[in-house]
């Protein structure tokens, strides 16, 4: 089985619109390609034509039981109603988590302006989810979204469940140290790419990958991503196959770890 817990149906290509069937049509055809059994679809910190809101994004899926979604939040710019929305989704079951977006808007993610959506996260009992790392776009201000910050997340909110995408990479040692510290800590490995691993990349990030994993022991903080369409998803699959674990500790990364996480019925797929 395979669970992919970072996709987007945004359009990156802004030179055209795309309509959220479309993107969403896309994203199951690819799914279907590459024998993923379920994924997780992350809405944006903005709405605009080319990204849709989290609301459109639940009633899009409604009819696809392989497809779940994660609220993206805007720091700069959330107000009552969009609390009063996101606390009925997750009260309904609706949606799986929230996602924070630091780098690309300009917070720690230990600022207190966030408790709110920490306390709905602790109470209704899903995962916080932080850009981390590198920004796709080079507007963003790396320095707010360096793995390092979610300890101090970590050890303000115990009972908080964080999920830093992307192994914070290049910090990816950083990372190592925020996971292995913190039991409520959890990482995904979306986003190392764009497009296709080449070879030379893929043995780098191969090494990275399985340092990590040496340092902060048994893989069960390791989400499996990719950040399509960003990233190829048989990309992707074949950097999986070349780490070097038994197949039991894969299996914990591909989907063991999302379903428990997440709360995925698995037995409906």
């Amino acid at each position: 089985m395979i669970i992919d817990v970072h996709t987007h149906i945004n359009n990156y290509h802004e030179d055209r619109v795309t309509s959220i069937d479309q993107s969403l049509n896309l994203l199951s055809q690819t799914m279907e390609e590459n024998k993923v059994d379920y994924a997780l679809v992350l809405s944006s910190y903005k709405v605009n034509e080319h990204r849709p809101s989290t609301t459109q994004v639940v009633e899009a899926i409604a009819d696809r039981k392989n497809l779940g979604v994660v609220a993206g939040i805007s720091f700069l710019h959330y107000d009552y109603k969009d609390v009063r929305i996101i606390s009925d989704y997750l009260e309904k079951g609706l949606i799986k988590g929230l996602k924070f977006y630091p780098g690309y808007e300009p917070f720690y993610p230990n600022d207190s302006r966030l408790q709110i959506w920490y306390e709905m996260a602790i109470e209704f009992d899903v995962p916080v989810m932080f850009h981390s790392g590198d920004t796709y776009a080079p507007r963003g201000k790396v320095k707010y979204s360096h793995p390092i910050h979610h300890d101090d997340l970590a050890v303000d909110y115990p009972e908080l469940k964080i999920v830093i995408c992307h192994v914070g990479n290049p910090w990816i040692k950083d990372c190592m140290e925020v996971v292995y510290k913190n039991d409520n800590v959890y990482a995904d490995i979306s986003g190392l790419v764009l497009g296709d691993f080449n070879e030379k990349f893929e043995r780098y990030m191969k090494n990275e990958i399985e340092e990590m994993i040496t340092y902060a022991g048994n893989p069960k903080y390791l989400l499996y991503g990719t950040d399509w369409p960003i990233s190829n998803m048989n990309s992707y699959l074949k950097f999986m196959d070349q780490l070097d674990l038994p197949e039991e500790k894969k299996e914990l990364i591909l989907w063991k770890n999302a379903a428990e996480l997440f709360k995925i019925d698995v037995t409906a797929l």
